[in-house]
């Protein structure tokens, strides 16, 4: 039962606009697919980061657990909320503060949706690389909760590796401005890095410092057919070599993906026949080189002729290239039979097919007309792994989890690549972490915040 001198101190330290309760809160999810309502003592929405201290600070003092939202698109229970709880949703940070084009660094608030600081950064003629398909609904603050990857994790690297400052607030109210600006600093331990991936269960971003890139003066975009694993391994190596560093997405699909998102009731079209063992879609990004043909183009000849890759289509304009990443972010395809499991691994490239098999076995041994679809960013060793329920009994989620994470740890995968642990992974944290790990983030937590208020029971 949450203390209600609590609930009157918190309702008299903000305004009215902030605080969301009784039939306005009924109306609110707690994930974007809205199927979970938001269930609070209290959802308080702050404007600054010193009403987000003023929350935590007394929130603290009662020993009153506090779950953060921000653009509720996380897909391991992160968010889910319980009536004891307290919400802190940050949609009413979403200020873009500075775009300095010269040091080329970005200054937002952790509520600013991905696809706005996006258009920001364009606007300088800069981009912030960091790119998903939930990119308009997405806050960067969640983004760096969890470490988000995406796209373009091949060339860009994950969120970790675009974020050169937090400002964050700890259990206590404490805010921590760590808003540094540089990329080289080594003055001492980098704070940011207790906060970016922790999913919010060590302190609360509010504010951040992005690292931007030059806009990139040209993109080229393919679709292609491989016959076989070994070729898709073969062509990430040749496309990479070949481009000298500008390969940025490297996506693969497995044939029962691909025929989902390119039959009806899908939109999307095949870019090139069926019948091949794999799918890539490949994209680089980066100067415009007067030279014919162009070097993307040149490799994927290349790549036809050695017989590594049997079609392809390359875009020819800006609608081509949005075509073809339609098919790629088309996942919802998958919910024609009800709500997936969805999984989000990585493991060794050399070692995936052979996964992929065991994991289909063991699916297709319990349930034989079970649906699995296979698809993602194999260039950086990231797969996704959807299954339908349709036909699987109320209770097969605990034998699916099994089968898909099991086989992980002989091959030193991960269970989580970008998604986080929240609620749904966290008994199965083991298959990827040391008990030594699990340890001292334990001991983290337990130092960072001592009364476990932070989105307690996620993670660890």
């Amino acid at each position: 039962m949450t203390d209600p001198t609590l609930l009157a101190k918190l309702r008299h330290a903000l305004p009215a606009e902030a605080i969301v309760e009784g039939d306005a809160l009924a109306q609110r999810c707690d994930d974007a697919g809205l199927r979970r309502p938001t269930r609070a003592a209290l959802l308080l929405r702050p404007s600054t980061t010193a009403e987000v201290s003023a929350i935590l600070s007394a929130c603290h003092a009662a020993g009153q657990p506090v779950v953060t939202h921000g653009g509720l698109t996380g897909l391991v229970h992160g968010t889910d909320t319980s009536e004891a709880d307290v919400v802190v949703s940050l949609e009413r940070m979403r200020a873009i503060e500075s775009i300095d084009p010269v040091q080329r660094v970005a200054v937002v608030g952790a509520g600013a949706t991905l696809q706005s600081v996006q258009e920001a950064a364009d606007a300088h003629g800069l981009s912030f690389p960091l790119d998903l398909g939930a990119r308009g609904t997405a806050t960067v603050g969640g983004n760096a909760s969890t470490n988000a990857g995406g796209n373009r994790v091949l060339r860009f690297g994950m969120a970790r590796e675009m974020i050169l400052g937090v400002e964050a607030v700890l259990a206590d109210g404490t805010v921590i401005p760590a808003m540094n600006r540089l990329i080289k600093n080594n003055s001492g331990y980098d704070l940011k890095h207790l906060f970016i991936g922790s999913e919010g269960t060590l302190g609360v971003i509010t504010r951040m410092v992005l690292r931007l890139r030059e806009k990139p003066a040209r993109q080229d975009v393919a679709f292609v057919s491989v016959p076989g694993f070994a070729q898709v391994a073969a062509l990430l190596k040749h496309m990479d070599r070949a481009m000298g560093g500008s390969l940025s997405a490297f996506e693969v699909m497995w044939p029962e993906f691909y025929a989902l998102v390119t039959n009806p009731p899908a939109k999307g079209r095949p870019p090139v026949p069926p019948g091949a063992g794999f799918y890539v879609l490949l994209e680089s990004m980066g100067a415009d080189a007067p030279s014919e043909p162009q070097p993307f183009q040149w490799a994927l000849e290349r790549a036809l002729e050695e017989g590594i890759v049997t079609d392809a289509a390359i875009a020819q304009s800006q609608a081509d290239a949005a075509a073809i990443w339609a098919l790629r972010d088309d996942v919802m395809q998958t919910a024609r039979w009800g709500p997936p499991y969805t999984f989000d691994v990585s493991l060794p490239i050399a070692d995936m097919p052979a996964y992929v098999e065991r994991v289909r076995a063991e699916l297709c041994a319990a349930w034989p007309a079970v649906r699995l679809f296979v698809f993602g960013h194999l260039g950086d060793g990231n797969l996704h792994l959807l299954v339908s329920p349709e036909g699987l009994p109320a209770d097969a989620r605990a034998a699916v989890e099994r089968a898909v994470y099991a086989p992980l740890h002989a091959v030193g995968g991960a269970i989580s690549a970008e998604h986080g642990i929240g609620f749904e992974k966290k008994r199965w944290l083991p298959v990827s972490r040391s008990e030594a790990e699990i340890a001292l983030m334990r001991t983290l937590k337990t130092s960072m915040d001592p009364k476990g208020i932070l989105n307690p029971g996620r993670v660890i």
